[in-house]
């Protein structure tokens, strides 16, 4: 063989092996960025409020998780900056080791009561919460059992874990009832999202917590867009059903209603003991900073002084419902202020979503694998302190855009 074509194929080998050849040939967000379509990372330059700067230029923000409207409130700011005073800005170790402050431990009993469990344990991020729980929880001849839609950190916590992990189709009671009956001589944990941050529907946990218990499995709610939002005060999923003594464990994320940044699991004391002595994501990460922890406390003290807060957020939620139907929009199967409307294919979302920035009107895109194939929607989402006149310049901006691209008639 030539000489010449034994080296090329030795240096073509070498190539391959280099770990960062995926990312030399990852060339598709580049692409919507050459094309003007790329709505990923966008720079804002203001509070997340009804009305953000972006490029300088004002815009109406509906892709906020900021339902309450709370991460500007004066009384939330005043907080993190009392506690930064006091505290200083960050706590240098976990919580296992010197990272556990007072305020940490009255933000896990003043959430315990909030939530109506006997204990709450802290994390740094939300994210950490599913990712530490979870694999604590579930050993190597354990189940976890999923539902298809749940958000990433969940998938996550499970990867992390020893157990098997099962998938049941989205909010399907039946196949739920098939991986129980399969796996029914297995210690269980089934873990579902509150509300499912895609397309804002509500899991079925009346028949859930009935399946669990003809199973004998436990369960979890990840309760990230439902706290302040669902419940007649605002505790939530299983608040809304009526059922806050039958779900097991109940976790919540502070980068929504509670204005900051971290989350929380409740439960048993002796669960949470359990979590707090087990989860890796807690033990080995720095401890949430004083200043978030406090803004939370100031937050669960809002909702629960300020309810026509919440009044205000599903006023708004079914005038945008009623408002996109109307229109002929497809929503899916939106019960709460997560609002999508449902475009097709992938590239028409990101051409829509660029429209309506240059509309005024700031709005994430989903594309899959977050969606389906095909099912591509532009999220949109709102809070208790948009006004009519936002509202009516959003639906005016939608139509507009929407028949432009033939979405509707």
């Amino acid at each position: 063989m030539d000489s010449r074509l034994v080296q090329d194929s030795e240096m073509a080998v070498k190539k391959s092996t280099d770990i960062f050849d995926k990312c030399f040939r990852f060339d598709k967000a580049k692409s919507l960025i050459s094309h003007g379509l790329y709505p990923y990372f966008r720079v804002i330059e203001s509070a997340q409020d009804p009305e953000i700067i972006m490029n300088g230029r004002k815009m109406i923000m509906v892709g906020s998780n900021n339902y309450l409207g709370l991460t500007n409130h004066p009384k939330v700011k005043e907080a993190a900056i009392e506690a930064i005073k006091k505290y200083g800005t960050g706590c240098a170790g976990s919580r296992f080791l010197n990272g556990t402050l007072d305020i940490h431990v009255k933000l896990e009993e003043k959430l315990a009561g909030f939530i109506r469990k006997e204990a709450a344990l802290i994390f740094s991020t939300g994210f950490q919460v599913n990712l530490g729980v979870i694999s604590a929880l579930v050993g190597k001849d354990d189940v976890v059992i999923i539902d298809k839609m749940d958000h990433a950190s969940i998938i996550d916590g499970c990867r992390l874990s020893f157990g098997e992990v099962k998938k049941f189709k989205h909010n399907d009671m039946a196949d739920l009832e098939r991986l129980l009956t399969e796996y029914e001589d297995k210690d269980k944990l089934i873990v579902v999202d509150g509300v499912f941050s895609m397309e804002g529907d509500i899991a079925n946990l009346p028949e859930i917590v009935a399946l669990a218990k003809k199973y004998g499995a436990r369960t979890m709610v990840d309760d990230a867009h439902s706290i302040g939002v669902l419940g007649k005060t605002g505790r939530g999923t299983a608040e809304h059903f009526g059922l806050e003594d039958e779900v097991d464990l109940i976790m919540g994320t502070y980068s929504k209603s509670l204005a900051s940044i971290g989350g929380f699991i409740s439960g048993s004391a002796d669960v949470i003991h359990y979590i707090k002595h087990s989860a890796r994501s807690l033990i080995f990460s720095a401890s949430p900073p004083p200043a978030s922890v406090a803004s939370v406390s100031a937050a669960v003290d809002i909702i629960e002084n300020e309810p026509e807060r919440r009044e205000t957020l599903w006023k708004n939620t079914r005038k945008m419902l009623k408002g996109f139907k109307d229109l002929g929009f497809e929503v899916g199967p939106s019960q709460t202020p997560i609002i999508p409307i449902v475009v097709g294919e992938d590239e028409k979302a990101f051409i829509m979503a660029m429209m309506l920035q240059e509309e005024g009107v700031f709005a994430n895109v989903a594309v899959s694998p977050a969606v389906p194939n095909g099912r591509a929607l532009i999220r949109t989402s709102y809070m208790a302190t948009h006004t009519d006149e936002h509202l009516d310049i959003v639906l005016k901006a939608f139509e507009k855009v929407g028949r432009k691209l033939g979405i509707i008639g």
